[in-house]
């Protein structure tokens, strides 16, 4: 390990030393739940490392408002997660015993769901939005434009963008 390396690892285990309880007890009002927390923090500090080896600087003025910065989009993630694994239970629940999945496919059902939501998450709202009216509603591109306020080549565009990420998510 190069002393770059060993410096950086060493300021993690300060930040973390100094500032782990702060961060836990923080996640845990915003939880409501020790064990979420817990594992919230856990994520944040390797959050923190992975950056780290990126080469971010190591130096941190604000401390608490950078982890609390990293925790508050894991929380974000946990509560969305959290509502697509409500829907889907629903879902299943109301599905004839004898059409329901397999333990196994209800967890790669489950998995996907969530890889297609951070998908369709880092899309741009207008592009989300086109994509969304396309695949669930069969909404035409020539309605879309309409909606948007876009020209049909745009909306096509963005209906485009939509599809070639999932395509791309598919062969990731």
């Amino acid at each position: 390990m190069s002393a770059a390396e060993t410096a950086a690892h060493q300021h993690v285990e300060t930040l973390y030393s100094h500032h782990h309880g702060w961060l836990q007890g923080w996640l845990r009002r915003r939880l409501g739940d020790r064990a979420d927390a817990a594992d919230l923090a856990q994520d944040v500090f390797m959050r923190v490392l992975a950056r780290q080896g990126r080469g971010a600087p190591e130096a941190i003025d604000t401390p608490r408002a950078y982890l609390s910065t990293i925790a508050r989009g894991l929380v974000v993630d946990h509560w969305r997660r959290r509502e697509l694994e409500r829907a889907w239970l629903e879902t299943l629940a109301a599905m004839p015993e004898a059409q329901a999945p397999s333990p196994e496919t209800r967890l790669l059902c489950l998995e996907a769901l969530i890889r297609i939501d951070r998908l369709l998450d880092a899309l741009k709202p207008a592009v989300r939005q086109a994509f969304l009216w396309a695949q669930l509603e069969g909404v035409t591109c020539r309605e879309i434009g309409e909606r948007l306020g876009v020209s049909l080549a745009t909306a096509e565009r963005y209906v485009a963008q939509g599809l070639r990420r999932c395509y791309d998510l598919r062969y990731a």
